[in-house]
Order: C-alpha cells, then structure tokens, then sequence
C-alpha cells in the first residue's frame, strides 16, 4: 500500500465514472469476483455504502424486502430507504419468509455470531441479499465466505474485517453488477477510494490464499474459547465464528465487567442498546489469530471472577 502511495497518489479525485476511475480498481474487481466465483463485483468505499446501494437499487414500489430482525444497522437503514414494503422476520426463520420477495440477511450475525440458514434461504425463492463481512476470509474453501456465485442474488463483502483493509465488493451476476454500477446512487455520486487501496487488498487476497491455515487457527481458537467458557458455567452458543456474545443483560453492569477486564489487558468491549436489544447488554468478544490457548485461559479465568463478584 505503501508503494502503491508512492505511485499513485493519496486520493482518486473523483467519482469512478468520471476521473476517479483507475485500472487497478477494476483489475481487482475482476479478481475478486473469479475469489468469490462469481461473474463480476463492484467495489465500495464502505460496508454502509455497499448494503445502501444494493438495498435502494434493486428493490423497487410494489416489491417486498423480508429482513432479519438481527440484521446490521446499515441494512436496516437500506430497507428503510428502499422503495419497496418491508417486513421484518424473526431472526433466523426461513420458513416466515414466502417466495417472489427479497430476503435480505447477513452470513455470520455481527453482534450473536451465529450463522444464517442460507441453504433454506436459497430454496425459498426469493432473491437472495447477503452481507458476509464477517464471513469472507475466514470461512470457505478459498476464503471466499459462505456463499459463491449460486443461489444468491448479490452479495455484499465488506473488507475490513479478515481482509484487513476497507471498503466493500458487491458480487453477483454481470447484469445485476453492470446495472448497479450504472444506477446506485451511492457509487455514482461518491469519489472513488485512494488508489492504494486497490493494492493493499490485492496483498490481502495473496495472504487468504497462500495462507489458509490463519483462518483455520481463528476458527480452531473461536471452538476452544466457547468450550472453556461452557466449562466454566458461562453460557454462550455452539459455533466456531471469532464472535462470541457473553450476555450480561445490565447496561452498567455491562460496561463495569468490561472495564475491569481491559485494566487486566484484555481489549473486550460492552455493547449496549440500541445496537442490541434491550436487556441483552452483552460482552462482544472477538477472537483473533495472533491469540493463544493460555490467553484465552486467562481470560476465561478473569471473566469468571468478574461475573461472580458482580453478582454477589
């Protein structure tokens, strides 16, 4: 990125249809969309950017977006924006969800780390809409996320998660790509990322598939947190995704269990309402691979002791 710098300039000056386009965007695009295995995708300076163009884009007056009650704060804000009627559905239902309609859902939820029943989803029907930020890099054969190119309609794939940098692929089919690029308001009317971008997450797509086995030590390490967790008498769910909810249900109570736990080193953050739903104040812990057994031992010890002082 770096080097990219030195080459290209700091920014793009410009809308991508007009002087901010730049061969390397779309030399990525192109190889993103052969990773995700799809015809082609479509880059995003934001996660929010990509859901809010697809969302306000594709579904029209007389459509229905069904969306899942859990779903992030920038699909929620999409439907909202979007033409279409909405309908909100309890969370990971595939059977409330009637065919001919959207279906707007994420892979890998943000906030409960649990995953989507996409194989029901796709025999549903619908059009299928879903965000895989915390899907991509870390699950798949190649990394490329829980869907490819089949039964989806579009997916959206924000790249600052596993992929370490910024900004956001839609990928789909040409002509849903070649329509959206033509007619989403949010990538016409925004000036193209900084060139160097396009370099970093080209270095990144290099790391996920010459180094597969870095999403194998993040889920592997996710698995063993949750078991020494359930050991310890903390109830979290089943799974092996690097987000592992500890609910704690008191705001305050929340924010102090957090506090005390990063004066001990452990960088964990209380996530409260209305990012979650009242009563479900919760510790968001996410697993990386540059972690250890010990230290997530230690941390299991720490929380324990901090849950049972804070209930005495």
């Amino acid at each position: 990125m770096a080097a990219a710098v030195c080459a290209m300039g700091a920014g793009s000056t410009g809308s991508r249809l007009l002087r901010g386009e730049r061969e390397c965007f779309t030399a990525l695009e192109h190889r993103f969309a052969k990773f995700k295995g799809t015809e082609r995708s479509l880059y995003f300076g934001s996660g929010y950017l990509g859901n809010l163009a697809v969302l306000t884009t594709f579904p029209e007056a007389g459509d229905t977006i069904f969306s899942d009650q859990l779903n992030h704060a920038s699909l929620i804000d999409g439907v909202r924006l979007s033409r279409a009627k909405r309908v909100v559905f309890p969370h990971l239902s595939p059977g409330a969800v009637p065919g001919g309609a959207f279906l707007v859902t994420e892979s890998v939820f943000s906030m409960d780390g649990d995953i989507a029943p996409l194989e029901d989803y796709k025999k549903s029907g619908c059009a299928l809409i879903v965000d895989e930020a915390h899907a991509v890099g870390l699950y798949g054969e190649r990394g490329e996320g829980l869907v490819g190119g089949g039964g989806v309609f579009v997916s959206v794939n924000p790249a600052g998660k596993a992929l370490g940098v910024a900004g956001a692929f839609v990928a789909g089919p040409a002509c849903a790509i070649e329509y959206l690029e033509q007619c989403a308001r949010p990538f016409i009317f925004s000036t193209a990322a900084p060139p160097a971008i396009a370099a970093a997450l080209d270095a990144s797509l290099d790391l996920i598939a010459a180094e597969p086995e870095r999403r194998e030590r993040v889920r592997s390490l996710s698995g063993y947190l949750r078991q020494r967790l359930t050991e310890a008498g903390v109830d979290v769910p089943p799974g092996d995704s690097p987000i592992v909810p500890v609910i704690i249900g008191e705001n305050d109570r929340a924010v102090a269990i957090a506090a005390t736990l990063q004066q001990a080193g452990f960088d964990v953050r209380a996530i409260r309402p209305p990012t979650v739903p009242p009563g479900t104040a919760r510790l968001r812990v996410s697993v990386n691979v540059n972690l250890s057994e010990e230290i997530l031992d230690r941390f299991v010890k720490c929380l324990v002791e901090q849950l049972c002082a804070a209930s005495s």
